[in-house]
């Protein structure tokens, strides 16, 4: 099995709209390390993580809900999750600015 460590994905979704930050390959299982939120807009805000098995739709296994942060701030959540294939990572804000960005392993065979 070859274990590659990664930028696993990234988003920066609009206000109030959920985005796909990383969806696992075909062929491929991976661990999810940490997941960086940074609010870049200079107004508090509040984000929503979670995972959706297999990319199904609608209420996923919430890593963080509705988590305040604040103006100009960086949270790192350092996690160790493991997806299978096609499980995806999805993100949310309540308004602009904020980035977040998946850092893992992707695991194949």
């Amino acid at each position: 099995m070859a274990e590659t460590y990664k930028v696993l994905g990234s988003a920066a979704p609009a206000s109030t709209t959920p985005a796909t930050a990383y969806t696992v390959p075909a062929v491929t299982e991976a661990i999810v390390s940490s997941i960086v939120v940074c609010e870049r807009a200079g107004a508090a805000s509040a984000f929503r993580i979670g995972v959706l098995p297999g990319g199904s739709t609608g209420v996923g296994t919430f890593i963080c809900y509705d988590h305040a942060i604040a103006a100009n701030e960086t949270i790192v959540l350092t996690l160790g999750v493991g997806l299978a294939t096609t499980d995806e990572v999805e993100v949310y804000a309540s308004s602009t600015g904020l980035s977040f960005n998946v850092f893992g392993m992707e695991i194949t065979a």
